[in-house]
Order: C-alpha cells, then structure tokens, then sequence
C-alpha cells in the first residue's frame, strides 16, 4: 500500500470527511483491520484566508509548498491538498517537489466523464466559481459550466467560510442550496466544488459530484494500486 499524503487544515471539517472516507474505502477493499497510511501536514487555515482576502497567493504557495516538502520529506507516494480553492497554487507547489499532487478537478473530470455529463453546476468559494483555474480543466474538456449570479456568489461565498468551515449546518442555508439548484435545470449535475459543501448539499434532484470524496476515492483507489 502507499503512502497518502494530506495537506489539511483548509478548513479541518473537511479534513475529517478525507481521512474517514480513505480509511473507509481501504478496509472495504482489505477487510480485517486494514487501514490507510497516511501522513497529514495540517495548515492554520486563518493564515491562508488572510492570504486569499489581501490577493497575495504567492504567499499562499509558499505556505503549502513548506508542507508539501515536509510530507515528501517523510516519504508520502504523493500528495493530496485537501481543499478546492488551493489549488489555484497547484502548479506553483508541484513545480518545487519531486511527488505528485493529485489534482481534485482532474478527479471531477474523470467522474463526470464517467457519468456522461457534460453540463453542470458549480458551486464553491468565490476564487473557485468565478476564476480560471478551476473551471478551466473542464471548459477545455467540452464540459459546459454554470455559476451563480453575483449575489448568490457572495452568498454561497459568506456560508461556506462564517458557517461550513466553523462546522455550523443552518436549516436555512440548506434550503438556500436547494433553491438555488433548481435555478439552474439545464445542469445535469452539480459540482460541491468547495469540501465544505458535502456537509449541507446530501441530497438533491441533480446529481452531487462531492469534490471531496470524488479526490479521497481517487487517493484511496491510487493507494492500493487500483486507478
């Protein structure tokens, strides 16, 4: 088995849903009391939200660049950084180690390609709906891509970081997302493209590509050799 790497901490709820659902696909594969090994580098997520707020993304991959070298350090097969938004500093950080980095919206693109779906929606922190770095992967695959219109950027934006990542669930914020799905019929499936957002999107009549268990199945799977 491999050795799984993890750069958590962004924010630690969703770090939790990544190693319970790796540990729970490798005993379903190995039975008995197999479990996955895994080292985790966990960031203080304020420092990397201050660095989103001020622009300075330099920075930002500075910061996870120091983690990724100290899980390569400890001889991880590769690496996973357990957040949507981040990835915008992914080919900053994969340029200074010698380990893969799985990318997460490679990992939606194979899943979705997979289901046949090639119109969705998508839904995360404001960086990952508006911006290029994300969205770009699948636009360039024929993957047609929906988002929000301003306010409910924000919206989606403000609930994601002052109540997904405090691990605070509001009846009312579930309600919003599932109305806010239904403005969008000409999507086949929805894209939970923040890690957050699996905690409060369980359901809905459109199916739910969770980026987050979508990228720590793919871990898991990579992990005992099956890809």
């Amino acid at each position: 088995m491999k050795t799984i790497g993890l750069i958590g901490g962004m924010s630690y709820e969703s770090t939790l849903s990544y190693y319970k659902i790796i540990n729970k696909i490798i005993n379903e594969k190995l039975g008995k009391l197999h479990s996955a090994k895994i080292v985790l580098a966990s960031v203080d997520f304020e420092e990397i939200e201050e660095c989103q707020r001020e622009n300075d993304w330099q920075k930002a991959s500075e910061i996870l660049t120091y983690h990724a070298l100290l899980l390569q350090k400890c001889g991880v097969d590769f690496i996973l950084i357990c957040t949507n938004t981040m990835h915008k500093c992914y080919n900053d950080i994969q340029k200074n180690i010698q380990i893969p980095i799985l990318h997460i919206t490679q990992a939606i693109f194979l899943e979705l390609k997979k289901q046949n779906i090639d119109k969705v929606l998508l839904l995360g922190t404001k960086y990952t709906m508006v911006e290029d770095f994300y969205k770009q992967l699948l636009i360039t695959s024929n993957i047609e891509v929906f988002i929000p219109k301003n306010d409910d950027i924000v919206k989606v934006n403000d609930i994601i970081f002052n109540e997904l990542c405090k691990g605070v669930i509001k009846e009312d914020s579930k309600k919003y997302f599932d109305n806010l799905i239904i403005q969008f019929p000409q999507a086949q499936g929805v894209i939970l493209g923040c890690t957050e957002l699996g905690l409060i999107i369980d359901k809905s009549s459109k199916k739910l590509f969770d980026s987050a268990y979508i990228h720590a199945k793919v871990a898991a799977l990579k992990a005992l050799g099956i890809e």
